[in-house]
């Protein structure tokens, strides 16, 4: 028998196994999973609401990220799929439930859809959570999304660019009006990481750039949820503050709200 095949059924035995002892659900509609199925059963999977937004420069989200800013062109902005039904379980599980397979998992795919739909960038940096939250929480999921869409896209990744300055509300039952309000002045950019392409220090008047980088630094805001694009908006105006008007930022999320 082919050795491949013989590790398959291996794999396939242990994992129904595993699904006898403690049954894996789908995320989405509870249905106990199948051996082949993961996080989402087939037909969840085959109805997910996919925003194909990655393949669009000009599209809802986008459009909202740019009312926010002021960019030297029209930035980037895509999300993995609508939140909306039962699909929003999925970043739940991963924000609330700690359910970091599968946060990494789909955070994998959308890093591959952004891949292979050209997107390129310097450097990926999550949304920072407040000390006291990610204290209380014991981690940051925008971070877990981050790193997977960084494999994906094969360049750094940086999670203390921004941080939070300080601590603010929930923004959940916020109007969006209010979320502005409530994350004005909430980040913070550190300029002068090792890290960055092109040795970046700061704002453009005291650039210390390597001779062989001329371009604007590309920066990829990674979240989990796209809602009314303050977050966003916000951590746009701190690294805008800390690297000069120039740069550009993306921004990428496993759901968007419509």
């Amino acid at each position: 028998m082919d050795p491949k095949l013989k590790q398959l059924n291996f794999k396939t035995l242990i994992l129904s196994t595993s699904d006898f002892l403690m049954p894996r659900v789908c995320l989405c509609c509870g249905r106990q999973l199948l051996p082949g199925e993961r996080h989402l059963c087939c037909v969840c999977l085959a109805d997910m609401p996919f925003t194909h937004y990655e393949g669009q420069v000009h599209n809802p989200m986008a459009n909202m990220f740019n009312s926010h800013v002021s960019a030297p062109g029209y930035e980037r902005a895509a999300a993995l799929f609508f939140y909306t039904g039962g699909y929003r379980k999925i970043t739940q599980a991963l924000k609330y439930g700690r359910n970091f397979a599968a946060g990494k998992w789909f955070a994998s795919l959308l890093g591959e859809k952004l891949a292979g739909a050209g997107w390129e960038a310097d450097v990926v940096c999550p949304v920072p959570l407040h000390w006291a939250r990610r204290f209380r929480r014991g981690y940051n999921q925008a971070e877990v999304i981050g790193r997977e869409v960084a494999k994906a896209l094969g360049v750094p990744f940086e999670p203390r660019l921004p941080q939070r300055a300080r601590r603010t509300t929930s923004q959940t039952r916020l109007s969006a009006e209010e979320r502005g309000l409530n994350l004005a002045g909430a980040f913070r950019a550190r300029s002068g990481f090792a890290s960055l392409p092109g040795g970046w220090v700061g704002k453009p008047s005291a650039r210390n750039l390597h001779s062989s980088y001329d371009k604007p630094l590309r920066i990829l805001i990674i979240d989990d949820v796209f809602t009314t694009g303050a977050t966003v908006a916000a951590c746009d105006a701190a690294l805008r503050e800390a690297f000069g008007p120039d740069i550009r930022i993306s921004v990428a999320t496993l759901a968007f709200a419509e």
